[in-house]
């Protein structure tokens, strides 16, 4: 069995037309939303050893933004370039490409990227999570998917299942 983690980075701001899409900041609703996503993932005792993330600045600072209450530990955390704008194809490669040292990985990317990645790997659920997400899987939203593999490279989609679903909403 193989879980896997996936964030998409927390809201962002649009506030300057000049600024590219690869250097678009968080805005203050989304650093609220790192920090209690972080708090949250902190109060479950969610730990990761690796975090797979887009270069993109508002992914750096969702990053940012849950440690400042959580602890990624001796997690490294390594910058993909090519997660950024990521279509579900190349996610799902990343993915099967993981080490199999690694075992409880996270990725932080985009919309439409990691929705449609989360959305591919799941099929329904007794829990109705996936159905939970099924239209849109928001800003800093979180779910960890169990997947009947026992390689990443075995890793197939429709397969797995969320186990976990955290969404910032529905946070105090």
């Amino acid at each position: 069995m193989k879980r896997l983690a996936i964030l998409r980075h927390a809201k962002s701001d649009w506030g300057d037309p000049e600024r590219d899409d690869l250097n678009r900041p968080l805005n203050e609703r989304g650093w609220k939303a790192a920090r209690r996503m972080g708090r949250e993932l902190k109060g479950r005792g969610i730990k990761f050893d690796l975090v797979l993330a887009s270069p993109a600045a508002r992914v750096r600072e969702t990053i940012d933004g849950l440690q400042e209450k959580y602890d990624f530990g001796s997690a490294p955390i390594q910058f993909e370039p090519r997660m950024y704008a990521a279509s579900e194809a190349l996610l799902l490669s990343l993915v099967r490409d993981l080490p199999e040292s690694v075992h409880a990985p996270l990725l932080v990317g985009h919309k439409p990227g990691v929705e449609r990645l989360v959305l591919g790997l799941t099929h329904g659920d007794s829990d109705h999570r996936r159905e939970r997400i099924a239209h849109k899987y928001p800003t800093a939203a979180f779910a960890t998917i169990e997947l009947p593999a026992d390689r990443w490279a075995e890793v197939e989609a429709g397969s797995g299942e969320i186990a976990e679903l955290i969404l910032p909403k529905e946070l105090d």
